[in-house]
């Protein structure tokens, strides 16, 4: 199977122009089509060794040879992982799917999507990241402009503005990088491969590479304060289209981070990790009090993945062990919480036509198994203890601990905030005397739904008490990463910082 990636990046697109020819059963074919691609992917993870170094299942031809362009996928523990939220988010967004109008286009969009997500998380040349990257915008603005809410046009056109500009300026960089590898070594080269194997970079064209790069990232995360797009996406998206957003596009940001900045910029990284924690705790803080101050049910935990993507980066720039594998451990558990979020608000507002938590009150006792399982996934969200939230954002918040115990404390207090503001939601909403007589007829959670969110409440708790099958890969990635930004430090005190504590084994070391 030494094609596999290929196959689960091209499947999806097949399955896309196979569904133009079907007029009947469009949803069974989606359905059915993303469950052998969520197979593949199961078992390329059943194939994957966690033992060995570098990257696995790795096909490579060539493109465009003058310029060193070339089809090159592969993955390693970093992204394994992600592949597989992607294919798992989009086959239950399948079953979720309720949408009736131009059922055809949607389908195909989201299967193309599919594709292009894996595309993104298993593309090892750079150029070739770069389309995927730019190319997931486009079903994105589809979904968002052709099945969202009432101001949905704008809220597509500002989602797209923003993450195609900031991509521009980060095309700025991947070129200028490139030209700068020519340089050093004669020869024109997008593969990342190649770009890890060559030496260290200059301290100040690192940050300006760190820069460019960070404008593309930065946006897709969202952090502050190019967030603002986030919620109007958010708040005008279908539901199908608020699930993938969250559970896996925002990821693409930092996975960045991991795959490019860190490794490539180390002295830069190095330099500006306090301002970058600095703008995270930002992130934190402003997203958990502006979802405290919403009225509105989606708003609420639309602001609430600020905050949670300000944990993710917070943990990636500790720098450390623990720091970055917690903050890939929280992409997964992010994903899989607030996917399963969208959708519980998404069941609420095909019965009731509105997201405002005053119209509802006292659920619990109409809608128990909606109670229960929105209650399962708000703890998750929260941190709570035995479920899959709080292995990532201790890990994460752990490993910050080591740079600086007052910020860490700081992000820690509004996480607190961010479990009051949840507590009061479910209060409002599920307990307590119903505010409208049309909440005493509404349904409780039908087989399609619960087929839906019955398998994430699953992964929450299972992962949450055992997350050695994702750690134990995560850490060997991380590890290998930080074999490469070893080899990419053209400073002493970078040196220093890290702790490393001899040349020959630079995976032994200590974060400061």
């Amino acid at each position: 199977m030494d094609y596999i990636l290929t196959l689960l990046i091209f499947f999806p697109f097949l399955g896309a122009l196979l569904a133009v020819g079907i007029k009947e059963n469009l949803k069974a074919y989606g359905v059915m089509i993303s469950f052998i691609e969520l197979l593949l992917v199961l078992l390329m993870w059943f194939m994957f060794d966690s033992e060995i170094e570098g990257y696995q299942f790795i096909n490579f031809f060539p493109l465009v040879s003058s310029f060193g362009v070339s089809y090159l996928v592969g993955l390693d523990g970093i992204s394994l992982f992600l592949i597989v939220l992607s294919a798992l988010i989009s086959f239950l967004a399948f079953i979720y799917l309720n949408e009736q109008k131009e059922l055809k286009k949607l389908i195909i969009s989201l299967l193309c999507l599919e594709g292009i997500m894996i595309g993104v998380f298993c593309a090892l040349d750079v150029i070739l990241f770069y389309v995927f990257w730019e190319l997931s915008l486009v079903p994105m603005l589809y979904i968002i402009g052709a099945w969202g809410s009432e101001n949905r046009v704008y809220a597509a056109v500002k989602f797209f503005l923003y993450t195609f500009l900031g991509s521009l300026i980060m095309l700025v960089g991947i070129l200028f990088l490139a030209y700068y590898y020519f340089n050093v070594s004669g020869i024109w080269t997008f593969s990342l491969i190649e770009w890890y194997s060559f030496g260290a970079i200059t301290k100040d064209v690192q940050i300006w590479l760190f820069l460019a790069f960070f404008c593309g990232l930065a946006v897709k995360v969202p952090m502050f304060p190019f967030h603002t797009w986030l919620p109007y996406a958010h708040g005008q998206a279908p539901t199908i289209g608020s699930v993938i957003l969250a559970a896996v596009l925002l990821k693409m940001g930092t996975y960045g981070f991991v795959r490019f900045s860190l490794p490539l910029f180390p002295d830069a990284s190095v330099s500006l990790m306090i301002p970058m924690a600095i703008l995270a705790l930002i992130m934190i803080v402003y997203g958990s009090l502006v979802a405290f101050a919403q009225k509105d049910i989606k708003q609420v935990i639309a602001y609430s993945s600020i905050s949670h993507m300000g944990v993710i980066m917070i943990g990636i720039f500790a720098l450390n062990l623990e720091g970055i594998a917690g903050a890939i451990f929280l992409m997964l558990s992010h994903g899989v919480i607030s996917g399963a979020l969208f959708m519980l608000v998404g069941v609420i507002y095909d019965r009731r036509h509105t997201k405002l938590m005053s119209e509802f009150g006292g659920l619990a006792k109409v809608m128990p198994n909606y109670a229960m399982v929105f209650g399962i996934m708000m703890m998750a969200s929260i941190g709570l203890p035995l479920t899959m939230g709080f292995v990532g954002e201790f890990l994460s918040l752990l490993g910050f601990f080591k740079v600086s115990p007052i910020m860490t404390g700081i992000a820690g207090l509004s996480i607190i905030v961010g479990a009051v503001y949840m507590l009061y939601l479910y209060r409002k909403v599920f307990y307590g005397v119903s505010r409208n007589a049309a909440n005493q007829k509404l349904k409780d959670l039908d087989s399609r739904e619960l087929s839906a969110l019955l398998p994430l409440v699953v992964i929450v708790i299972w992962l949450g008490v055992y997350p050695k099958p994702l750690l134990e890969p995560i850490n060997k990635g991380v590890e290998n990463m930080f074999a490469v930004l070893y080899s990419h430090i053209d400073l002493e005190e970078t040196k220093d910082f890290f702790n490393f504590e001899s040349l020959e084994n630079p995976l032994t070391w200590e974060g400061k």
